[in-house]
Formats: C-alpha cells, structure tokens, sequence
C-alpha cells in the first residue's frame, strides 16, 4: 500500500446522522433486535439513508468469521442463528413502508451452508409480508459453492450482489486469504448463470493503491462474468486496526470511472467518494428495468 492517508478532503465529509426520522429507524431496528450494515461497517451514508428511512439489513448477526483488513465488521466466534430474525426484518420493512431493501449478512463459515437458506428464508418472508418490495441480496462468497449460491437465487432477489472488494493484486493484502478475486468473479458467474430474471451487480473500493490500468481490468474482469452493475466508492478505514487510506480519489476521476463503466458496457453504474455497495440501490431497477432484454448466459 501507499504511505497512509489521514485528513480528510472537504468532498468526504458528511453531516452527523441526526433528525426525526433517523431516530424512528434507530427505535425500530433496536426495538426489533435487528443489525444495519450501516452502523456495524460505520458507513458515511447512515444519515441520509436513515432519514429517507431506508437500512441495509445484515442478518445472520453482527460478529464475521472472516477478518479483511480493510472492514469495520467485528471478527470473532458468532452467536448462534436467530431462527426468527426473517419474520423480524419483514417486519422492519413492512413498518418503514419501503419499495426497496438490501438484505446482507456477515461470513459465516462456521455454517454447514454459510447461511444460505437463513438468507433465502429472510427474501422470502419479506416478498411474503410486502408484496411488490423489490429486494437486493448483497451476499458472502459461499465459498464458491453453486449449490448455496442457488439457494439465494431460487429466493428471486431482483438484485444478486457480491462485492469484488478491490482489484486482483491488491486482494491477498485487504481481503481474508480464505477467498480470492478469481473465486469472487465465480460466484457472480454462477449467479449470472442462475438467475433468468434480475440483476447481477458487483463493488468495489478505490483509493488502496490501484492504477487506472486495474481498475479497468477490474471492470472487464466483472463484465466478463455477465455482471450488469457495478459501484465504485473511496475506501475509508474504519478505526485502527484497518489498512490505512493510499489515496483520496477526487470527484472527477470517480466521474472518469463512471463513464468508463458504461463506455465498456454496463447497464447500470455509479462512482463517487461516497458511494457503498448498497447506496442508491433503487436506482438500479429504475433505470435498468425499462431497457434490459432478456439475459444471456455467459459459460
């Protein structure tokens, strides 16, 4: 990696979360037990995603099996499964009313199928309580496992989402060594694969230490899987213990890399300083659904 990075630039900055409709989604959630990916990885978006009351549900509880350099989740043993926390997280989103969710979870390794079907239950429990809410599943790798794949995309989230993290040789420094950047492009090339209806979208950070030449590569790499959308946000470490920031991308390259994206041929993209792999997840279906055909299999 670069030499660390540690003042902040004006254009990463962001507003303290606050307001009455923060706090009612801050009640609901805690009131329901739920987890946010928005407070467990401490995301820059909370307030705004808040105060539009939409969250990020991480189910399969807060404590991840895995330990990347770069994220802000805690590691360690989890607790045991909350069989009931599907119908929970139908109830959150039947409360807060909203069209759209992501639905996420942590690695879970020490699971038989590292929470496949708990994820799958979560989608359709949702479908089942608010017909209509369209629904991204921001998923682990599985361990490349198909057949856990399947289970969430039999579920028919109409966005199957798996986050590339970082480009190819960066990816033994920042991500957990139990999984690789090629493995990764395999689970979306078998979800791609799987998946007749919907969405296929990938994310990753900049500001690690990658060149403009990797980051292209990175966006062939994932178009080559059959991957429909992609996000690109700056990297922000998290507390400590985390890879420090290489570089502060400014707003005009992120604007480079988006139209790069759509240049080399993806239906949806969006780069920004703030942007997370669920940020402006909506969007996705609204502006895609109207002009995407029938999907083609990749082999």
């Amino acid at each position: 990696m670069h030499p660390k990075t540690t003042r902040f630039p004006e254009w990463i900055r962001q507003a303290w979360p606050s307001g009455a409709a923060h706090e009612e989604v801050k009640s609901l959630l805690g009131g329901l037990d739920l987890h946010t990916v928005c407070q467990s990885a401490q995301c820059p978006n909370q307030g705004e995603c808040w105060g539009r009351r939409t969250a990020t549900f991480m189910v399969l509880g807060n404590v991840c099996t895995r330990h990347c350099s770069f994220c802000g989740v805690r590691g360690g043993k989890p607790l045991p499964v909350d069989e009931a926390e599907p119908e929970k997280v139908a109830e959150a989103v039947a409360r807060l009313g909203v069209r759209h969710t992501v639905i996420t979870s942590v690695t879970r390794d020490d699971l038989p199928d590292g929470g496949a079907a708990h994820i799958a239950r979560t989608i359709r429990a949702v479908k089942g309580r608010s017909p209509g809410v369209t629904i991204e599943a921001l998923v682990q790798d599985f361990g490349g496992n198909p057949e856990f794949v399947g289970l969430v995309t039999a579920a028919a989230p109409e966005v199957f989402s798996h986050n590339i993290e970082t480009v190819s040789r960066l990816h033994p420094a920042m991500r957990d060594r139990r999984f690789s950047y090629a493995g990764s492009l395999g689970v979306l090339r078998i979800a791609r694969n799987q998946m007749d209806e919907g969405f296929v979208k990938s994310s990753f950070m900049l500001g690690c230490g990658e060149s403009a030449e990797e980051v292209r590569g990175t966006l062939e790499d994932l178009l080559d899987t059959g991957c429909d959308a992609v996000a690109m946000g700056q990297y922000l470490r998290p507390g400590r213990v985390n890879g420090p920031v290489a570089e502060f991308v400014p707003p005009e390259k992120f604007a480079e890399y988006e139209a790069l994206a759509y240049d080399l041929g993806f239906t949806f993209a969006v780069a920004g300083p703030l942007v997370r792999s669920s940020y402006r997840s909506e969007e996705l279906l609204e502006k895609v659904r109207p002009r995407a055909g029938a999907r083609k299999k990749t082999s």
